[in-house]
């Protein structure tokens, strides 16, 4: 099942859009399409997983993570506690923020890179078999050494969270630093 996310190229192709909840991006000709956002998120390993925190403060932590292609979940694994579970279970709601690796430009300090936001609900998954099955997706994503990840999975599974994210709205905007 695929999940209807909408992006804000979507947006400014289909004016008529009725999720108002989320802000569109100000320099339009920096928006990058729905395509560019998935490939970000397919290809890049790392980004930031934020919740609201303690006190109502941002908690933002780096995180592995695994796109789905098929559903368009956003996968991560974790540990069984701590401040982002804590924070998760207070509220749901998060964004999961993804730079690529970028461009230098020619004879000049600053970089060009591409940025994606997505915003959406987190929840946590109990079956062993689906922990176990995207976790193996996840690992493949950094080593292709089965030795490796078979001993991961035996030695950490049992005490792996794992988290979805379901997309609610994405943006993605090219980004020039100068």
């Amino acid at each position: 099942m695929r999940t209807a996310v909408q992006t804000d190229a979507d947006k400014a192709e289909r004016p008529d859009a009725e999720n108002n909840s989320f802000r569109e991006l100000r320099r339009k000709k920096q928006v990058i399409c729905r395509e560019e956002c998935i490939e970000i998120l397919m290809n890049e390993l790392r980004g930031v997983l934020s919740v609201r925190g303690d006190n109502g403060y941002p908690y933002g932590i780096p995180m592995n993570h695994y796109y789905d292609p098929g559903s368009g979940i956003i996968y991560f694994h974790s540990g069984r506690g701590g401040h982002k579970l804590d924070s998760i279970s207070a509220c749901d709601k998060v964004s999961f923020c993804v730079i690529d690796g970028g461009k230098p430009r020619d004879n000049h300090w600053s970089l060009d890179f591409r940025s994606v936001v997505v915003f959406g609900r987190v929840r946590v998954i109990d079956d062993p078999d689906a922990v176990y099955s995207v976790c193996r997706k996840l690992s493949y994503r950094f080593t292709d050494d089965e030795d490796y990840i078979k001993n991961e999975l035996i030695n950490s599974g049992p005490g792996t969270v794992l988290l979805a994210l379901t997309p609610e709205h994405i943006s993605g905007k090219r980004v020039n630093e100068s």
